[in-house]
């Protein structure tokens, strides 16, 4: 147990970290929260007018949020779910003994490490429906009779930018997942192999309990990504309502509408929703923790 010199002394060794962060993080969040309860124009220093929770309760009217909401709610399922599953299945493999490791880690990272604004826009060109190589190839081996619009079809375009972000960070998801991996003592597969367990019976009763920590960072980390989604959108199709996030709505309101209240208002609901995301997976990992106790 710590003594109360101890305790003083960790205070005052994390002060500084807090201070920084309450002055990077902590003031700018609550200019947010300031602005979303007043009317308020982005080229204006101060708010004009205060006006409670009427900002709020046009939020909760407002289709143009509801649309985005559902977008960011769909994108984030999908890609979340895709990325772990792959990257689960990547760490597996990347984790066992066989020749040439070293490369394939390496190389599985490719799509990680290319800026997201590069990756959008070379995906945007591989799926153009007039000169896209994605095109060419499902026309040449007969897969399409014709050549699809993928960007510019309401029904095709949100799984577009699914695949792209899949393409992207399904490599991150399974780095951590590997580093997850790497924490579990070899010795319980040999015990495991020794009672006869088979790999899938390994895998459900042993890797996949202890690396639940690992996971759940890796989901949090992921969701908290794809809640935020911005650049892969906005850098293929811009505003486009189909596909149109949150933060791209956040974005609208700000810059293109130069409404500063209503959009400290989005951008404090963004902030709600990632917040129950953090929490949920939160309660069910802790769930999982006590169940295993």
């Amino acid at each position: 147990m710590l003594t109360v010199r101890q305790t003083r002394l960790a205070w005052l060794l994390v002060l500084p970290t807090l201070l920084v962060v309450a002055f990077v993080a902590g003031y700018p969040l609550a200019q947010v929260f300031y602005y979303s309860f007043h009317r308020a124009d982005i080229s204006f220093v101060e708010p004009t007018e205060f006006v409670g929770f009427k900002n709020y309760l046009f939020l909760l009217q407002d289709p143009d949020f509801r649309g985005a909401l559902w977008n960011t709610l769909r994108f984030t399922f999908v890609s979340v779910f895709l990325e772990t599953v792959l990257g689960l299945a990547i760490a597996l493999v990347i984790h066992s003994n066989f020749k040439g490791r070293g490369i394939v880690r390496a190389a599985i990272l490719i799509p990680w490490a290319i800026p997201t604004v590069v990756s959008a826009k070379m995906w945007q060109w591989m799926l153009n429906d007039i000169y896209g190589v994605i095109n060419v190839i499902l026309v040449n081996t007969g897969l399409v009779a014709n050549k699809i619009a993928f960007l510019a079809n309401p029904n095709t375009v949100l799984w577009a930018m699914v695949a792209v972000d899949v393409w992207k960070t399904t490599p991150f998801m399974a780095l951590l997942l590997l580093a997850g991996l790497q924490l579990i003592p070899s010795d319980i597969y040999e015990a495991a192999d020794i009672d006869g367990a088979s790999k899938w019976q390994q895998f459900w009763t042993l890797t996949l309990p202890l690396l639940t920590p690992a996971l759940v960072v890796a989901l949090i980390f992921r969701t908290l990504d794809a809640l935020r989604v911005f650049d892969v959108i906005f850098v293929m199709v811009g505003v486009n309502t189909a596909t149109r996030s949150l933060a791209i709505y956040n974005r609208q309101t700000l810059i293109d509408f130069q409404d500063l209240g209503y959009g400290s208002t989005v951008s404090v609901a963004i902030l709600v929703i990632i917040f129950i995301f953090v929490f949920l997976y939160m309660r069910v990992a802790g769930r999982g923790v006590r169940g295993e106790d």
